[in-house]
């Protein structure tokens, strides 16, 4: 079967050709079928803003390496003993590219994101077919398209930074980086009420759909001072919750500056995972009283991510499509930052 690998690591905005990194498409044997898996014939898998990353040899891993978890299609077959979601053959489904084990220290302790064993079941997503374990699988709303049914993994995201968040109505927010994250984020933000929304992004597209979305305001990053103009738009306050989806180490440095006194500062991308960040214990602890945390997966949010799917703006994020042969060039959409989703269309489904 078709599937997109990375067939050379490096970054995909070197300019140098020979240093480049590269995305092809292989022919590779479907996997097996186990007793309690589902196979899936994939209609559509979303770039996300992590594979670019792995293309740059974040994990260290041996190419070729298949891609891509973002990801929506119809099941062509099941396991035997794939019988407790009540899944069949012909239904619309998403899902988590992570299945968990449930009987290590931290499933057993509500904490999945930290499965001793989750990655032992990553199988590429931008294929023509793939086999996850009947938990990984969610059956979409009879609403929701395939093409919107790829984003249930980044919805599931921005569900669990909710909650992360403890939001308050009337609490000013900031969200560093426009992309699917931080454009969905907005959405959310602007049904709970945040009385005061303002994306950081330097893409103008970008910024021009967070206010679309229900942003009050914009920055630009590259034309203006990021700390001046978020005192100045908070009359010197900050904001109550900042929230960093851009994953730029240049980005990063500017927000415990802009977050308020008593604030919630949340790092919710993929960084180099040899960046480090000096800050200022005594200012923004001792003084500031700032709370610091990140975010990896979203293990629980799946249900009410699928909930939230037909509530959100999605019309955007699905719009620029490429075929799987046309993996080089959807790619180089990615990284040009016009289009908040890129999407690969895996095969075609008929009636989608």
């Amino acid at each position: 079967m078709k599937s997109i690998h990375v067939v050379k690591v490096g970054s995909l905005r070197d300019p140098d050709e020979q240093k480049r990194g590269k995305v092809a498409v292989l022919d590779i044997p479907e996997q097996e079928l186990g007793p309690e898996d589902v196979r899936i014939k994939v209609a559509y898998c979303a770039i996300c803003g992590s594979d670019p990353h792995l293309v740059e040899g974040i994990f260290g891993l041996e190419t070729p390496f298949g891609i891509g978890h973002e990801l929506s299609g119809v099941i062509i077959e099941l396991g035997e003993k794939a019988t407790k979601k009540g899944l069949k053959i012909g239904d619309r489904v998403a899902g988590s590219f992570l299945r968990f084990c449930g009987t290590c220290y931290y499933c057993l302790n509500g904490q999945q994101q930290f499965c001793e064993h989750a990655d032992e079941s990553n199988n590429p997503g931008m294929s023509e077919t793939i086999v996850w374990h009947e938990s990984q699988v969610f059956k979409l709303p009879d609403n929701v398209s395939l093409k919107e049914g790829c984003l249930l993994e980044p919805t599931s995201i921005v569900t669990r930074l909710m909650d992360k968040i403890s939001m308050q109505f009337g609490f000013r927010t900031a969200i560093c980086g426009g992309g699917p994250i931080g454009l969905l984020a907005t959405q959310c933000l602007s049904m709970m009420g945040a009385s005061k929304i303002t994306l950081i992004e330097p893409i103008a597209e970008r910024r021009a759909l967070a206010l679309k979305y229900g942003a009050d305001s914009v920055i630009d990053p590259a034309a203006q001072d990021v700390r001046e103009t978020a005192l100045e738009l908070t009359n010197g306050l900050g904001y109550d919750v900042v929230i960093d989806c851009s994953g730029s180490v240049h980005a990063v440095y500017n927000l415990p500056y802009i977050t308020a006194k008593g604030g919630k500062l949340i790092y919710a991308a993929m960084y180099p995972n040899t960046f480090e960040m000096p800050l200022n214990l005594y200012k923004f602890f001792f003084s500031n009283e700032i709370t610091v945390t990140g975010m990896y997966v979203a293990p629980y949010a799946y249900p009410r991510a699928l909930q939230m799917l037909p509530k959100m703006q999605l019309a955007d994020f699905t719009s620029k499509i490429f075929d799987i042969d046309e993996a080089e060039e959807a790619f180089k959409a990615q990284i040009s930052g016009k289009w908040p989703k890129i999407l690969i269309r895996c095969n075609r489904i008929e009636g989608e």
